[in-house]
Protein backbone atom coordinates (compact mmCIF):
# COMPACT_ATOMS: atom_id res chain seq x y z
CA UNK A 1 0.00 0.00 0.00
CA UNK A 2 1.25 3.48 -0.84
CA UNK A 3 2.16 5.83 1.94
CA UNK A 4 -0.27 8.72 2.31
CA UNK A 5 1.34 12.15 2.33
CA UNK A 6 -0.03 15.66 2.70
CA UNK A 7 -0.31 16.17 -1.08
CA UNK A 8 -2.44 13.02 -1.48
CA UNK A 9 -4.68 14.01 1.43
CA UNK A 10 -5.28 17.52 0.06
CA UNK A 11 -5.96 16.17 -3.42
CA UNK A 12 -8.49 13.70 -1.96
CA UNK A 13 -10.26 16.45 -0.03
CA UNK A 14 -10.38 18.67 -3.12
CA UNK A 15 -11.92 15.89 -5.22
CA UNK A 16 -14.42 14.96 -2.49
CA UNK A 17 -15.54 18.57 -2.09
CA UNK A 18 -16.45 18.79 -5.77
CA UNK A 19 -18.74 15.77 -5.39
CA UNK A 20 -21.04 17.47 -2.85
CA UNK A 21 -23.90 19.15 -4.75
CA UNK A 22 -24.28 22.88 -4.18
CA UNK A 23 -26.43 23.68 -1.16
CA UNK A 24 -26.36 20.13 0.24
CA UNK A 25 -23.92 21.05 2.99
CA UNK A 26 -26.08 23.97 4.15
CA UNK A 27 -28.36 23.72 7.18
CA UNK A 28 -31.84 22.42 6.57
CA UNK A 29 -34.30 25.16 5.80
CA UNK A 30 -37.84 25.04 4.60
CA UNK A 31 -39.19 27.26 1.90
CA UNK A 32 -41.46 24.56 0.56
CA UNK A 33 -45.16 24.95 -0.19
CA UNK A 34 -45.86 21.93 2.04
CA UNK A 35 -47.77 22.10 5.26
CA UNK A 36 -50.94 23.96 6.01
CA UNK A 37 -51.94 27.60 6.18
CA UNK A 38 -52.38 28.75 9.79
CA UNK A 39 -53.02 32.43 8.95
CA UNK A 40 -53.04 34.42 5.70
CA UNK A 41 -49.49 34.23 4.34
CA UNK A 42 -48.28 31.89 7.11
CA UNK A 43 -47.70 28.16 6.59
CA UNK A 44 -46.82 25.50 9.15
CA UNK A 45 -44.71 22.51 8.13
CA UNK A 46 -44.58 19.71 10.73
CA UNK A 47 -41.54 17.45 10.85
CA UNK A 48 -40.72 14.71 13.32
CA UNK A 49 -41.89 13.86 16.83
CA UNK A 50 -40.02 11.67 19.33
CA UNK A 51 -39.85 10.71 22.98
CA UNK A 52 -37.48 12.86 25.01
CA UNK A 53 -35.12 12.21 27.90
CA UNK A 54 -35.83 15.65 29.42
CA UNK A 55 -37.66 15.36 32.76
CA UNK A 56 -41.27 16.63 32.75
CA UNK A 57 -41.59 16.19 28.97
CA UNK A 58 -42.81 13.09 27.16
CA UNK A 59 -42.13 14.10 23.55
CA UNK A 60 -40.34 16.70 21.49
CA UNK A 61 -41.43 17.79 18.02
CA UNK A 62 -40.13 20.13 15.35
CA UNK A 63 -41.94 22.43 12.91
CA UNK A 64 -41.37 25.49 10.77
CA UNK A 65 -43.67 28.50 10.58
CA UNK A 66 -43.08 30.24 7.25
CA UNK A 67 -44.15 33.90 7.06
CA UNK A 68 -44.47 35.83 3.82
CA UNK A 69 -43.43 39.53 4.05
CA UNK A 70 -46.08 41.42 6.05
CA UNK A 71 -47.87 38.24 7.21
CA UNK A 72 -48.70 37.80 10.87
CA UNK A 73 -50.25 35.53 13.49
CA UNK A 74 -52.03 36.82 16.55
CA UNK A 75 -54.35 36.03 19.38
CA UNK A 76 -53.01 32.63 20.30
CA UNK A 77 -51.28 31.58 23.47
CA UNK A 78 -48.47 29.07 23.72
CA UNK A 79 -49.96 25.62 24.15
CA UNK A 80 -46.68 24.24 25.53
CA UNK A 81 -43.08 25.19 26.33
CA UNK A 82 -40.94 25.69 23.23
CA UNK A 83 -37.62 26.86 21.84
CA UNK A 84 -37.65 28.96 18.66
CA UNK A 85 -34.91 29.69 16.14
CA UNK A 86 -34.96 32.11 13.19
CA UNK A 87 -33.73 30.15 10.18
CA UNK A 88 -34.31 32.98 7.72
CA UNK A 89 -35.58 36.52 7.66
CA UNK A 90 -36.88 38.64 10.51
CA UNK A 91 -39.90 38.54 12.81
CA UNK A 92 -41.25 41.00 15.32
CA UNK A 93 -42.65 38.94 18.21
CA UNK A 94 -44.65 40.09 21.22
CA UNK A 95 -44.99 37.53 24.02
CA UNK A 96 -46.65 39.94 26.41
CA UNK A 97 -43.59 42.01 27.35
CA UNK A 98 -43.44 44.26 24.27
CA UNK A 99 -42.05 43.79 20.77
CA UNK A 100 -38.76 42.01 20.17
CA UNK A 101 -37.20 41.72 16.72
CA UNK A 102 -35.61 38.34 16.00
CA UNK A 103 -33.28 38.02 13.02
CA UNK A 104 -31.63 35.09 11.23
CA UNK A 105 -29.71 32.99 13.73
CA UNK A 106 -31.50 34.25 16.86
CA UNK A 107 -32.87 31.75 19.40
CA UNK A 108 -35.38 32.27 22.22
CA UNK A 109 -37.75 30.31 24.42
CA UNK A 110 -41.38 30.65 25.45
CA UNK A 111 -43.41 29.00 28.17
CA UNK A 112 -46.89 27.57 28.11
CA UNK A 113 -49.65 30.18 28.37
CA UNK A 114 -47.65 33.16 27.10
CA UNK A 115 -49.42 35.19 24.40
CA UNK A 116 -47.83 35.30 20.97
CA UNK A 117 -48.17 37.90 18.26
CA UNK A 118 -45.70 37.50 15.39
CA UNK A 119 -45.26 39.57 12.24
CA UNK A 120 -42.77 39.39 9.41
CA UNK A 121 -41.47 42.96 9.40
CA UNK A 122 -38.71 42.18 6.91
CA UNK A 123 -38.73 42.21 3.12
CA UNK A 124 -38.05 38.48 2.64
CA UNK A 125 -39.68 35.23 3.74
CA UNK A 126 -39.14 34.54 7.46
CA UNK A 127 -38.80 30.99 8.74
CA UNK A 128 -39.18 30.34 12.45
CA UNK A 129 -38.20 26.82 13.50
CA UNK A 130 -40.03 25.68 16.64
CA UNK A 131 -39.01 22.83 18.93
CA UNK A 132 -42.10 21.94 20.96
CA UNK A 133 -41.55 20.40 24.41
CA UNK A 134 -44.67 18.36 25.09
CA UNK A 135 -45.58 17.21 28.61
CA UNK A 136 -46.53 13.67 29.55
Amino acid sequence: MEQLNRRHALLGLAVASTLVPAGRAAAQSSGSPEGREIAPGVRRVDYTKRETMIPNYKTVSMRDNIYQPGASTSGSSMSNDMVCHMLEGELTVNTGAGDTVYKKGDVWSCSKGMPEYSKNTGTTVAIMRVIDLLPA
